[in-house]
C-alpha cells in the first residue's frame, strides 16, 4: 500500500503558496479540485496521446457516440478532448488560466459535472488575479505531483486525510468524520457473511446503498471485498451525499472505476430522497454523530406526520440534536421484501436515549418487535480520526437465520476486558486493536487484521458463530423490553383518611407519585428468563414497602433501550486489607532501595 500520508503531504504543501491570499478554512476551495483533475490527469495519461489522434476522425460524430469512441480508446468511463495536460499547461505561464479553463471543458460530460461541483472557476479567477497571481505556481506545484501510482483505497485515505485536515482548520463539529477503511472492512466482512455462499454464484449481481456515503468509503470497500472472492460478481453501488465536495470526491472514484455514476446522488437524503423508491440487497453507513436535523425540520415532521408508516418515519422521531435514527428508519424503507441486510456505526445514544415513550424507544420497539435487529458490536474507542468516543456497529436483517430468529446478539469487542488480562499479566496482545505507534487527530487505536484470531476476523467469527462466551451474549428480543408503570399514593386529610373521588376511588397524590421501569423477563429460580407481569412486579417489589400504593394503568408506557454495559458487567470484589497493605510495603521499600542508590 502507497505511503497516503506521504502523498497527502506533499498535497497539503500547495497550501504554502495559498497562504496569505486565502484564509485556512478555504484551502480545501483549491486543493480538493486541483486533487481531483490531478488525479483524472495521471489516469487518463497512459492513452492521452490515442485519444487526441482519433478526435478529428469522429469530429463529425454526433456527441454520445464521439463519446462512446473516444472513451474506448480512453480504456475509462471518461475522456479529456483538450490538447493540454498538467505537463503542457505549466509550459505556457502566461496562458494558464485561459488553458486551464479549456482543459476542464476538455472533459467528457460525465466528468465536467464532477469539476463543477467544486466551483473552481471561482477559484480560477481570484487566483489569476493580478493582486495574488499565483495560479501558475499552484498548478506547477500540482503537476509535481505523481498521482498514477495511487489505487482507489489509497486515494480513499488522501482525500479523507486532506479533508480531516481541512475539516481542524474549519473547526467543524465531532461528528463531521470519516470512517477509518479497517472498521469498513469489519462491517463488510459482518454484511456478507451470511450469503458469502450465495456471492460466490457466477454472474451474481447485487446492490449495495449509502445514504450518507461522503467520498464513497464504504461502496468502494464492499465492492473491493466481494471481488476478492468472485471476480465475476458485479456489485452495483449507490449512494447520497449532502457536502458538494465530497460529493464530487466520491463521483470522481466512481468514474475511474467504471461504475455508473448516476447512482451517486446529490443532497440532503432527508428532504429530497435522490432514490425514492429504490431497494437494495445490501447497506453499509456512518452517518454523522450527535448532528441536529433542524434545517430539515418541517419536512420531516410533515412526512411523519401525513404519511405514517407508508413514509420513511412512521415508527417516530428522535430528539432535534441527533437524527441517527431517522438514516436507520430511511434504510429500513429501503429494504427488499426478499431479504436486505445493513450495516450501520452509530455512538451510544440510539441504544437507550429516551424513556418509554418518546420517538427513540419507540423507533426502538419498532425495529426489535418486528425481528429486524440481528446484532450490535461494541467497538474500541479511539477509532475515529475527528473523536474519540466509543461506537456500535448495528446489524440489521428483514429475513433473519433460522437460528437468529427472535434473538439478539450483543458483541464487546471494546478490548477493554483484554486489557485487564494484559495488566494482570495473563495475556500479551489486545486480541481486538492496537495502539498505533502515531495518532492521526483522536485516532490512537486500530482495528487488526490477523486471520481468525485478532481484530477483524476475531470480531467476524464471534458474530458468524453465534455462540455465547466471554464477548457475546444472546438475548430473546423481549429482554430489552419494560412496561414503565406509574404508582400512585392516595391523598389523605390531616387525620390520616384517604380522599375519593366521586366514585369512592382513591384521589392520587401527585407529590408522590413514582414510576417503576418493569422488564418484561424476569430471572427464574433456575436462572432461566421468563416472563414477568405488571402484577407480580408490583407484589413483590412495591406492595411491601407501600401498601396504600397502586398502579394507574391508563399511564403505562412500554419502552426498549438496550444497556450494553450492564450486560458485560462482571462484578469484582474489593481487594483485602492485607493485599493492599502488602502492595504499599513493597512500593515504600522499593522506593528507599532507589533512594539509597542515588545517594550512595
Amino acid at each position: 500500500m502507497i505511503d497516503f500520508k506521504e502523498k497527502a503531504n506533499l498535497i497539503w504543501e500547495v497550501a504554502d503558496l495559498l497562504r496569505g491570499d486565502y484564509k485556512q478554512s478555504d484551502y480545501g476551495k483549491v486543493i480538493l479540485p486541483l486533487t481531483v483533475l490531478r488525479r483524472l490527469d495521471c489516469v487518463l495519461q497512459p492513452t492521452k496521446a490515442e485519444v487526441l489522434a482519433l478526435l478529428p476522425k469522429v469530429a463529425d460524430k454526433p456527441d454520445k457516440t464521439k463519446d462512446l469512441i473516444l472513451n474506448k480508446i480512453a480504456g475509462h468511463n471518461f475522456h479529456n478532448r483538450s490538447q493540454y495536460d498538467f505537463a503542457k499547461l505549466v509550459a505556457e505561464p502566461d496562458k494558464i488560466a485561459a488553458n486551464l479553463r479549456n482543459y476542464i471543458n476538455g472533459f467528457s460530460s460525465s466528468a465536467r459535472e464532477i469539476i463543477e461541483y467544486f466551483n473552481f472557476d471561482d477559484q480560477i479567477e481570484r487566483m489569476d488575479d493580478p493582486k495574488a497571481d499565483i495560479l501558475f505556481q499552484v498548478v506547477k506545484k500540482f503537476s509535481e505531483i505523481d498521482l498514477s501510482d495511487m489505487d482507489s483505497m489509497d486515494m480513499g485515505y488522501t482525500f479523507e486525510e486532506l479533508i480531516r485536515r481541512f475539516a481542524e482548520q474549519s473547526n467543524e463539529t465531532a461528528g463531521e468524520h470519516f470512517t477509518p477503511r479497517e472498521v469498513i472492512k469489519l462491517m463488510v466482512n459482518l454484511l456478507f457473511i451470511s450469503d458469502s455462499e450465495t456471492l460466490t454464484k457466477e454472474g451474481i449481481v447485487k446492490t449495495l446503498y449509502d445514504p450518507a456515503c461522503g467520498t464513497g468509503g464504504m461502496l468502494s470497500i464492499g465492492e473491493q471485498h466481494l471481488r476478492s472472492f468472485n471476480k465475476k460478481a458485479k456489485l452495483e453501488v449507490f449512494g447520497q451525499e449532502i457536502n458538494p465536495e465530497s460529493y464530487a470526491i466520491c463521483k470522481s472514484d466512481m468514474l475511474i472505476k467504471g461504475q455508473t455514476v448516476s447512482n451517486i446522488k446529490f443532497g440532503n437524503t432527508f428532504t429530497v430522497d435522490g432514490l425514492e423508491d429504490e431497494k437494495f440487497d445490501y447497506m453499509l453507513s456512518n452517518p454523522p454523530f450527535g448532528v441536529d436535523w433542524k434545517k430539515a425540520q418541517k419536512i420531516i415532521k410533515a412526512e411523519h406526520e401525513n404519511k405514517g408508516h407508508s413514509g420513511r418515519f412512521g415508527a417516530g422521531l428522535p430528539r432535534i440534536n441527533d437524527g441517527s435514527f431517522l438514516f436507520l428508519q430511511h434504510m429500513i424503507s429501503k429494504m427488499k421484501s426478499d431479504g436486505t441486510r445493513i450495516a450501520v456505526v452509530f455512538n451510544g445514544s440510539p441504544l437507550f436515549s429516551g424513556s418509554a415513550g418518546s420517538g427513540e424507544s419507540n423507533i426502538r420497539q419498532w425495529i426489535i418487535e418486528n425481528d429486524w435487529l440481528e446484532a450490535i458490536i461494541a467497538m474500541p474507542d479511539q477509532l475515529f480520526y475527528n473523536t474519540g468516543i466509543s461506537t456500535y456497529v448495528w446489524i440489521v436483517n428483514n429475513k433473519k437465520e433460522k437460528q437468529r430468529k427472535g434473538k439478539i446478539q450483543l458483541i464487546n469487542a471494546t478490548g477493554t476486558k483484554d486489557d485487564e488480562l494484559i495488566v494482570e499479566g495473563k495475556l500479551e496482545v489486545n486480541r481486538f486493536y492496537e495502539r498505533m505507534t502515531k495518532s492521526l487527530g483522536n485516532k490512537r487505536k486500530k482495528i487488526i487484521e490477523n486471520g481468525e484470531e485478532k481484530g477483524i476476523g476475531f470480531i467476524t467469527k464471534l458474530y458468524g458463530d453465534f455462540e455465547e462466551n466471554e464477548f457475546s451474549k444472546i438475548y430473546p428480543n423481549d429482554y430489552f423490553g419494560y412496561w414503565r408503570a406509574t404508582i400512585e399514593q392516595p391523598i389523605k386529610d390531616e387525620k390520616g383518611k384517604i380522599e375519593t373521588n366521586s366514585k369512592k376511588e382513591p384521589k392520587p397524590d401527585s407529590k408522590l407519585r413514582d414510576y417503576e421501569n418493569i422488564p418484561f423477563l424476569k430471572l427464574d429460580a433456575d436462572k432461566k428468563l421468563v416472563p414477568e407481569t405488571i402484577e407480580e412486579y408490583f407484589k413483590r417489589e412495591v406492595s411491601p414497602h407501600l401498601a396504600e400504593a397502586w398502579v394507574d394503568d391508563s399511564k403505562t408506557k412500554i419502552g426498549y433501550e438496550i444497556n450494553f454495559t450492564k450486560y458485560f458487567y462482571e462484578f469484582k470484589p474489593l481487594r483485602s486489607l492485607d493485599d493492599i497493605k502488602a502492595e504499599i510495603f513493597a512500593l515504600e521499600t522499593s522506593s528507599l532501595e532507589l533512594e539509597k542508590k542515588v545517594l550512595d
